[in-house]
């Protein structure tokens, strides 16, 4: 049962108004630092077993301050980096809003590739095919952290809910938001989304749950890959 934490990078100046993508030399705002060493503090009850950043500063400085003090080192995987948006880099939302593009960003996601840049099927395909390369790495044992982009992030948390991209901007990420998916042999769990504060303990299965394939519930035997009927009893 292998569980990805996917958390956003914290803001920057740029968060909201602007596309940054890959614009260069792009760091976190005294709001973004704040927001991860916030998120650093909800992180620190939890071991980790690898911490994962994309190669842009912002989610590299978010990444690094979930990092200090523990033994772990931040590792780059370019696969989970931002959507190149191409000639839409750098340019504010409110302009692109008039773009004919805009309306089929949000109707019609995977048809969409950005003028100069990448189509957002391609980054699907890379950050869903990162996720299942550290899964495999990690093993069913394994709890990392991934800091990345509001579209990546969308786009992995789609495919683990089964939905087809084209729903993908029903969900949200927001800056230094945090979202959990574990990974068992029939179905991924999205255990939580966008979370700006929830307690983060229990993401780490107990060993008993880790160890065996099954355990019962009312008499029945399940296995780590069945979901709860009737809305499960919860943790306790």
């Amino acid at each position: 049962m292998t569980t990805l934490l996917l958390a956003r990078h914290g803001l920057t100046h740029l968060t909201g108004p602007v596309l940054a993508g890959w614009t260069p030399d792009l760091h976190l705002s005294d709001a973004g630092r704040a927001q991860a060493e916030a998120l650093a503090v909800r992180l620190g009850p939890l071991e980790l077993d690898a911490i994962v950043s994309s190669p842009l500063e912002r989610c590299l400085e978010t990444a690094g301050a979930v990092a200090a003090g523990r033994e772990n080192e931040v590792v780059t995987d370019e696969r989970f980096g931002e959507c190149r948006y191409g000639d839409w880099t750098g340019r504010p939302i409110a302009e692109l809003a008039k773009e004919p593009l805009w309306r089929v960003v949000q109707t019609h996601p995977s048809a969409v590739t950005f003028p100069g840049g990448e189509s957002l099927t391609a980054v699907q395909h890379r950050a869903v095919s990162a996720v299942r390369e550290w899964n495999e790495r990690l093993g069913p044992r394994g709890v990392y952290l991934v800091c990345s982009h509001g579209d990546v992030i969308k786009a992995i948390v789609a495919d683990a809910m089964g939905l087809h991209l084209d729903q993908f901007q029903r969900i949200t990420a927001d800056p230094a938001s945090l979202t959990a998916i574990r990974y068992t042999p029939l179905r991924p769990f999205v255990l939580r989304l966008n979370d700006l504060g929830g307690e983060v303990a229990g993401l780490r299965p107990p060993e008993e749950e880790q160890d065996g394939p099954g355990e019962k519930a009312g008499g029945q035997n399940l296995t780590e890959s069945d979901a709860a009927v009737g809305g499960g009893a919860g943790t306790t």
